[in-house]
């Protein structure tokens, strides 16, 4: 059967705080807008358990930051279409046209806000304890590991709260920094340092996993002697950056180095009425607030253009 074809003023290409937040404006404009979100809407906001630096929050999870972010949406009649998951995508000056597992959308504008993804663990045993050990999401998977010997891979804040976290199950917490320092904020790393749970391992690489059918014990290399020791752990959870998801896109749009998308500060990309916001393109901070950020700038630009497309 041949897919229905839906004319829309805007798609909005994923549902974290950058994609919501245009939403947001975009709803409030009036706009007839859907929001294509591959997984579960709040992006990697839904997998942070605590978020202290959000403004009018103190203190909230991750979790219900994200569904206050969706329900305004909704609430403004925006149309969030989950686990619809895109196909194929065709973006020129002139055509915009995405299609997904249902529908194929023609659009006067589009802001890709996909996000990105964490970084694997650069090690070739990786795939095999994927899950069996080797885990990317703390609030998902650090449950499994009560009573157990857990590691943190990474130094910067998503390391840190994720390390604090995981104490409320681990036995033992290690954390594994390549460097002598952290790059987290200062109350972050206070709290790590002053863990009763915690121990911090400077100046250590992860060379390779072992285990059965089930990690069991990793082999470090300390940077600066040389030294190999082994480490015993139920498992380990890397933090180590992140990759845009940006697959398919470099056939359209200029994209740097690192796969992040290139945009101005009106967040437009090398084609007209197509825009990026949020951890997908190119910038030099990514927290909730510069998300949204940018998610607003984009939408305000993107209604100028679809306004213009009008006349």
């Amino acid at each position: 059967m041949d897919k229905e074809i839906k004319q829309v003023d805007l798609v909005i290409i994923g549902g974290g705080p950058a994609g919501l937040a245009a939403a947001i404006y975009g709803g409030r404009a009036k706009l007839n807008i859907i929001l294509l979100e591959e997984k579960i809407v709040g992006g990697q906001v839904r997998n942070s358990y605590t978020i202290e630096n959000y403004p009018g929050f103190e203190s909230i999870q991750g979790g219900k930051l994200a569904d206050i972010f969706q329900k305004q949406v909704e609430s403004l009649g925006v149309v969030i279409d989950e686990f619809d998951l895109i196909q194929n995508i065709k973006i020129s000056d002139c055509d915009k046209t995405v299609e997904t597992e249902s529908y194929i959308y023609k659009s006067k504008a589009i802001i890709i806000a996909t996000g990105a993804s964490p970084k694997r663990l650069p090690l070739p045993e990786e795939s095999k304890y994927a899950g069996k050990g080797v885990h990317y999401c703390a609030i998902c998977d650090g449950a499994m590991y009560n009573g157990k010997r857990i590691a943190v891979v990474g130094g910067g804040n998503s390391a840190l709260e994720e390390a604090i976290f995981l104490t409320k199950f681990a036995e033992k917490l290690f954390i594994i920094r390549r460097h002598d320092y952290f790059n987290g904020e200062k109350t972050l790393i206070e709290a790590v340092i002053n863990h009763p749970k915690i121990e911090v391992l400077f100046n250590e690489n992860v060379e390779a996993l072992k285990g059965d059918n089930f990690l069991e014990q990793v082999v470090l290399k300390n940077k600066k002697t040389g030294e190999l020791t082994k480490l015993d752990l139920d498992a380990i959870f890397g933090y180590i950056g992140t990759e845009p998801k940006t697959t398919g896109l470099d056939k359209y749009l200029i994209l740097n180095k690192q796969g992040y998308i290139v945009t101005n500060e009106d967040m437009e990309t090398n084609i007209k009425g197509v825009y990026a916001a949020g951890d997908v393109r190119e910038k030099k901070y990514r927290q909730i607030t510069t998300a949204v950020a940018d998610g607003t700038i984009a939408l305000l630009n993107a209604e100028k253009y679809i306004l213009q497309q009008k006349k």
